[in-house]
């Protein structure tokens, strides 16, 4: 493996030669954490918390407020642009991110609580005024973790202070942006919480699918809702609530001089840039946790509930006449569960920790398809449409249980071994018995390093899950050329990873990681028709590998990071959901290994920011070298490195208020990059970068 990425092993390898003398005193951590930014614990119990579900071996970044401030867009910025600044998380479409070569598979956690699953789409409802710190933990995750492995989301909220204290924020910019952002917190006695709300409105909602300053209809409004309360039972003991709401509605943009493919009654012509489809996504949850910290023993119970809703309503006219089918597709989601977390230090040396999850989930998609009827070559016979209605339910549930083993040896060694046990009923009745086990070796205070070894068990999402009537769909235009649809699988595999952390300076920190997967069934995420829904299938085998470092340089005043990251994802024969492709790309796939659609070979992020007294200056870009792309994604994109900077300068009023006040340009250069091309396996339209844009913010602070 590390043969095939040679640039970051032969500079790590010179990194460590050069330093291989340093003295300096500066303690890595046992879990591996890299310090993005300061995060500091202040409350015994959050301090009870994070000892219960620790990352023990596997590879944490951490990003705390100052860096959320240094970069692109700040608060007002979604929250992908700031996991697109970790290694190894790779850009896509529709405002998705690929981390270490997988198509999403990322958990995400509020407080060390698993945030239930919703259906994926546009809109991102996690908003980051809300969020006090975040940490990606990725690698050989310790047993606690489940299901969606490839890395976990953990975000820590604000919380309440003994002074009422909030924020009040208006964004304004480029592509009519107009944003409005409130927040504010309390602490009264045992009680306390934290709100936020936020309402916005751009004209790029969803990426251009053309390489124009503006997109054609891609209006979007936005809403977000969330708040956090907690109340101290007593100096053990707490319980805390959690509730979000986001709405959102989304114009699908539009391309110009698309090609008649087919002929309608009374609609002789169409223009498509006047094509009228839209999306609209709800998005609910809410979640109790009772948190106990009683001598060496310390556990959290939650109970969570969600509701998630995605509807693509077609240009019925349009549609049939550009693709010969208008689909209105409605999707929810309701899940229900309970998660329960707990540690028991038995000595200063030995720690046990277990768990156990479950969760049921209902899917419902309804589907109402406009077709022209075919001749029996396929040709279309006549110009008048009928509907074909065709809706599926799905009943699905998920349970885990775990335990590890934590122990520290001498010389410097932390061992930690783990178990788990999953079972999924979904597509199919599927389980697995999963061990884990992760070592670190605190060769110096300056040098770690660390190995590990998952087994992972990863069920398909389950509204994701297609399983359309396809017999009700021959001799029209909505046929498929292959009729195959066999059951899809859980992700079965096998995950190495291996690396060091190193302080080179007291100012200058390293990580160097290095990762192999070998799958079966290997899952993966597609668009396949006009309608912006995507639809999970298996590849037989899977194979994923690459390796990363991260730099990082943090002074009183200056910070900045340099990333690099090269990896590689393979799968071959596509094994279920085989109606989605052509026979071609099945025989190709059946012959040959495929570089899965969202893999990029190199990824680059670095970024400084200087902060003054009062002022705060900041560069970042990104460099990615092309998703791939062509027949059977043979092919990739071109490279593109868009430049972003920005200026905030603060002023401080009585009473602990101040006033700020920020200008940020996106891309400043004006590159034209693509992100899509329309062509691969799973996509169905090309996306453009956003052009070059400029945004003011006024930020009033209580």
């Amino acid at each position: 493996m590390i043969s095939r990425i040679s640039f970051i092993s032969l500079f790590i390898g010179s990194v460590l030669g050069l330093n291989a003398q340093s003295n300096t005193p500066s303690k890595a951590q046992d879990d591996q954490t890299i310090k993005l930014d300061a995060f500091v614990v202040s409350d015994s119990l959050d301090v009870a918390r994070e000892g219960i579900v620790p990352s023990l071996g596997a590879t944490s970044y951490e990003i705390g407020k100052m860096q959320l401030d240094a970069e692109s867009l700040g608060g007002n910025g979604s929250f992908n642009e700031i996991l697109l600044r970790v290694p190894s998380v790779v850009e896509d479409s529709f405002g998705q991110v690929h981390l270490r070569g997988e198509h999403a598979d990322l958990q995400y956690r509020i407080n060390d609580v698993l945030l239930p699953e919703g259906i994926s789409g546009f809109g991102q409802e996690l908003d980051i005024p809300f969020i006090k710190s975040a940490s990606i933990l990725t690698g050989s995750l310790p047993a606690q973790y489940g299901y969606r492995t490839a890395g976990v989301v953990d975000i820590h909220t604000e919380s309440g202070s003994t002074d009422i204290k909030g924020t009040l924020n208006t964004f304004a910019g480029s592509h009519d942006t107009l944003k409005f952002t409130a927040t504010g917190g309390v602490q009264n006695g045992k009680l306390g919480g934290f709100t936020t709300l936020s309402a916005e409105t751009n004209n790029l909602g969803i990426e251009n699918p053309e390489p124009t300053k503006e997109a054609a209809h891609d209006k979007t409004y936005q809403v977000k809702f969330f708040t956090n309360l907690n109340y101290v039972i007593d100096a053990t003991s707490r319980l805390s609530f959690m509730l979000s709401d986001s709405t959102a509605t989304f114009q699908i943009p539009n391309s110009a001089n698309q090609t008649q493919g087919y002929t309608l009654k009374n609609t002789p012509s169409f223009n498509s840039l006047n094509l009228n489809e839209n999306q609209t996504e709800f998005n609910d949850y809410a979640i109790l946790a009772y948190q106990k910290s009683s001598g060496d023993f310390n556990f959290q119970a939650s109970l969570f509930t969600r509701y998630s809703l995605t509807h693509f309503t077609p240009d019925i006219a349009g549609d049939l006449i550009f693709n010969g089918v208008a689909s209105d597709v409605h999707q929810d989601l309701i899940s229900n569960g309970l998660e329960l977390d707990s540690k028991w230090d038995i000595t200063t040396n030995h720690t046990l920790r277990f768990g156990s999850f479950l969760a049921t989930q209902n899917a419902n998609t309804k589907t109402n398809n406009a077709v022209f009827p075919t001749d029996i070559s396929g040709n279309q016979s006549s110009s008048t449409a009928f509907w074909i209605q065709d809706s599926h339910h799905r009943l699905g549930w998920l349970i885990g249980v775990y335990g590890q083993d934590e122990w520290k040896l001498p010389n410097n060694i932390t061992l930690n071994a783990g178990l788990r046990l999953d079972t999924s009923h979904g597509a199919q009745n599927e389980s697995q018995i999963s061990p884990r086990i992760n070592a670190v070796w605190q060769k110096r205070d300056d040098l770690s390093f660390h190995l590990g070894y998952a087994r992972y068990f990863t069920p398909p999402a389950l509204e994701l899950v297609d399983t359309p009537n396809l017999a009700k769909y021959t001799h029209t235009t909505n046929a498929t050329e292959v009729l195959t649809n066999s059951s899809i699988s859980a992700e079965r595999s096998h995950y190495l990873d291996f690396g060091l952390t190193k302080q080179l300076t007291p100012t200058i920190s390293l990580e160097w990681d290095n990762y192999l997967k070998k799958a079966t069934h290997l899952l993966d995420e597609g668009q396949f028709g006009q309608a912006v829904v995507f639809n999970a299938f298996n590849y037989t085998y899977g194979e994923i590998y690459g390796s990363e470092i991260s730099l990082n340089y943090t002074t009183k005043k200056i910070t900045a990071y340099l990333n690099a990251a090269e990896g590689r994802a393979y799968g071959k024969t596509i094994s279920s959901g085989q109606f989605e492709f052509d026979q071609e790309t099945l025989n190709y796939a059946a012959n040959h290994r495929i570089a899965l659609d969202h893999e990029q070979a190199l990824t680059l992020s670095a970024g400084v920011s200087y902060h003054f007294t009062h002022d705060l200056l900041y560069f970042d870009s990104l460099y990615g070298s092309g998703l791939r792309n062509g027949f059977a994604n043979t092919e990739h994109l071109a490279a593109y490195y868009p430049v972003n900077v920005g200026y905030e300068h603060t002023l401080n009023l009585n009473h602990k208020r101040s006033l700020s006040i920020r200008l940020d340009i996106v891309n400043l250069f004006d590159q034209v990059y693509t992100l899509r091309d329309g062509s691969g396996i799973g996509v169905f339209a090309p996306q453009y970068g956003a052009r070059r844009g400029f945004f003011a913010s006024v930020n009033y602070s209580y």
